[in-house]
């Protein structure tokens, strides 16, 4: 959802972002520092292929979903609301975005976390709610949380 398939993997990096003068001249994109750019975070962030001129479709799931990641924490962002970021991605991976969600939170940013997996909201979250039928129908500390525990509320 956060790419367009048919865009190269340069401009998915940039997407959202695209204005911005590190990205754009007066009336075209600077292409080869999107592609250097977008190189770099295909390397750094384990992309595979690391080609930034190949779509988006051409990209495993679990790598579109990395693509995604890495613009978005890129752009060091002051709140970030992040839905599944793990969501088909490898367990090294994983522990990869997670640390680099960690650290935005301890830089002072806000993070709101949504997914369905239990081990990563336990994971990375200070405050816990859970919602039910489109209403909060609990909330606990990190610190008090576990798998077994039921509704506050």
């Amino acid at each position: 959802m956060g790419l367009v398939s048919a865009m190269p993997a340069a401009e998915n990096a940039i997407l959202g972002y695209h204005r911005r003068p590190a990205y754009s001249g007066r009336l075209l994109l600077r292409r080869r520092h999107v592609h250097a750019i977008c190189a770099d975070w295909l390397e750094r962030y384990d992309i595979r292929p690391r080609v930034p001129t190949l779509p988006a479709f051409a990209f495993p799931g679990g790598n579109q979903q990395k693509l995604v990641v890495a613009r978005e924490l890129e752009h060091d962002p002051d709140l970030l609301l992040v839905g599944q970021p793990t969501r088909g991605v490898d367990i090294g991976a994983i522990e990869f975005i997670h640390s680099r969600l960690v650290a935005l939170r301890d830089d002072g940013k806000a993070l709101l976390l949504v997914s369905v997996e239990l081990d990563e909201i336990l994971a990375l979250a200070d405050r816990i709610l859970v919602m039910f039928d489109g209403r909060i129908v609990g909330e606990v500390t990190a610190e008090e949380a576990h798998e077994r525990k039921g509704s506050t509320s």
